[in-house]
C-alpha cells in the first residue's frame, strides 16, 4: 500500500484549500439557492466576441500560438493599454499571453522569488498570492489593511513591512473582494519607500476597467515604478469571458523574458481559438466595457443601500464587482454567518476569512447578478439579520 502522505511536496501538503470552495460544496448540494458568491460577470462574452473565436475554428485555425501569443494580439493589448490607461508597452519584448491572469501571477512569482525570499501581501486579497508564494519557497508578509483607510495599503504599513529580505510587492487593486482602490496619490507615497530599493511590484489589475467615479491608475503609470512593475490583465471581467481563460502580463524586456521561457515549458502557448476572440474584444469591446460597467455601477449602488438598511455597515466598493460588509452587529463570525444565511435563507456569500487575514467579521457579496437576485437577496438578509441582532 502506497502512503501518499509520504510522496507528496510537503509544501503542496502545508497549504490549505481555497477557503471559497467550502461553501459552493455546500452550494452544490442545495436548490433553489441564490449565489452572491461566485466572482464572475453574469453576462454572456458579447456576441461579436464569441462570434469570431467560432469562426477561428470554421476555419481551421487550432494549431499552437508564439509561446508569448500571437504577435497580432499583443498588438492590440499594446494599443489597448494605451488608448485605456496611457501605459506603453512594445508588443515585441514586452507582453507575455497567458492562460488567465491566475497564470500571469504564478509565473511572475515562481520567477522572481528564491527561497527565504519576502513577498508582501495586503490582505484581505485574492486567495492565490499567499499559496503561490509559500510554493516558491518565499514568505508571505501580510499585511491587514483597514476598512477605515479604504482598505489601501498605506505608506507606514509598507515600511513596517520592508526588510533587506523583500523580494516582491503584490498590489491587488482594484481588490477582490473589498472594493478597493488605490489612486495616484497613493501610489506615489509608496513610490518614495520603493525607489531605493531593488524590490518589485506585481500589480494584479484584472479589475481595471471596473472602477466607479474615477479612472484606475497603475504602479506603472508613475515613471519612477515604471521599470519595476509588473502588470497583470485579462479578459475574464472586463469582457465577461471566465470560461475562455486567457490574460497577459506586461512589464520590462528582461522579465518578461524569463516569463516567457517558463510559460515556454510549462503550457506551450495559451489557446488559440481564445486568442482570436480576444483580438475582437480589444478591437471592437470598449462600448461592452462600458454598458457592463454602468450595470455594475447601478447594482453596486443598489446593494450597498439594502446592506445598510439591512443594519451592516459597509465600505463604500470604489471597483471591482463585490461588496465587503461588516457582519460582526450580528454576533456570528463570518463562516457562521455565511453558513446560516445559506442554510436558514437559501443565499450564497463568502467568508471573509477566506480571504486572509483581516476578513474576520466580513462576508463578500458579489453584485454581478440580476436585480432580480439581489431583490430577493436583500429581502433575505433583511430577515437574517433581524433574527441575529
Amino acid at each position: 500500500m502506497i502512503n501518499y502522505e509520504e510522496i507528496l511536496s510537503g509544501k503542496l501538503r502545508s497549504i490549505k484549500p481555497s477557503g471559497i470552495r467550502k461553501f459552493f460544496d455546500i452550494l452544490e448540494e442545495m436548490t433553489d439557492v441564490i449565489s452572491l458568491g461566485v466572482g464572475e460577470p453574469d453576462f454572456i462574452t458579447p456576441w461579436h466576441i464569441r462570434d469570431e473565436g467560432i469562426y477561428s475554428l470554421e476555419k481551421g485555425f487550432t494549431k499552437y500560438t508564439s509561446n508569448a501569443g500571437m504577435k497580432s494580439l499583443r498588438k492590440e493589448i499594446s494599443a489597448y493599454m494605451y488608448r485605456r490607461f496611457n501605459l506603453s508597452y512594445n508588443p515585441d519584448d514586452q507582453i507575455l499571453v497567458t492562460v488567465g491572469g491566475s497564470e500571469g501571477i504564478d509565473l511572475a512569482i515562481r520567477a522572481l522569488v528564491e527561497p527565504g525570499d519576502e513577498v508582501i501581501i495586503p490582505m484581505p486579497s485574492f486567495v492565490c498570492y499567499e499559496p503561490l508564494t509559500l510554493l516558491a519557497g518565499g514568505i508571505p508578509v501580510l499585511i491587514e489593511t483597514q476598512a477605515e483607510d479604504g482598505f489601501k495599503l498605506t505608506p507606514e504599513q509598507l515600511k513596517k513591512a520592508i526588510t533587506p529580505k523583500t523580494k516582491l510587492l503584490i498590489m491587488p487593486y482594484p481588490c477582490n473582494p473589498t472594493g478597493g482602490i488605490m489612486e495616484k496619490e497613493d501610489h506615489e507615497k509608496l513610490a518614495k519607500l520603493l525607489i531605493d530599493t531593488k524590490i518589485t511590484v506585481l500589480s494584479d489589475e484584472i479589475y481595471a476597467e471596473l472602477t466607479y467615479g474615477q479612472k484606475h491608475y497603475s504602479p506603472a503609470n508613475l515613471k519612477e515604478l515604471y521599470p519595476r512593475t509588473l502588470v497583470v490583465n485579462g479578459f475574464s471581467k472586463a469582457y465577461a469571458m471566465t470560461g475562455w481563460r486567457l490574460g497577459y502580463i506586461m512589464g520590462p524586456a528582461p522579465l518578461i523574458g524569463q516569463l516567457t521561457k517558463l510559460h515556454q515549458f510549462a503550457i506551450m502557448s495559451a489557446p488559440t481559438t481564445s486568442q482570436y476572440a480576444a483580438i475582437e474584444a480589444m478591437k471592437e469591446g470598449d462600448r461592452d466595457i462600458g454598458h457592463m460597467r454602468e450595470e455594475y455601477d447601478r447594482r453596486r449602488r443598489y446593494l450597498l443601500d439594502g446592506v445598510r438598511t439591512a443594519g451592516l455597515s459597509c465600505f463604500e466598493p470604489k471597483g471591482a464587482f463585490y461588496l465587503f460588509p461588516n457582519i460582526t452587529s450580528t454576533g456570528l463570525s463570518s463562516d457562521e454567518f455565511c453558513e446560516r444565511f445559506l442554510i436558514e435563507e437559501k443565499v450564497a456569500s463568502i467568508s471573509g476569512t477566506a480571504f486572509g487575514p483581516g476578513g474576520e467579521g466580513f462576508v463578500r457579496m458579489c453584485y454581478a447578478a440580476s436585480m432580480d437576485d439581489l431583490s430577493s437577496s436583500l429581502i433575505r438578509l433583511q430577515r437574517f439579520v433581524e433574527k441575529y441582532r
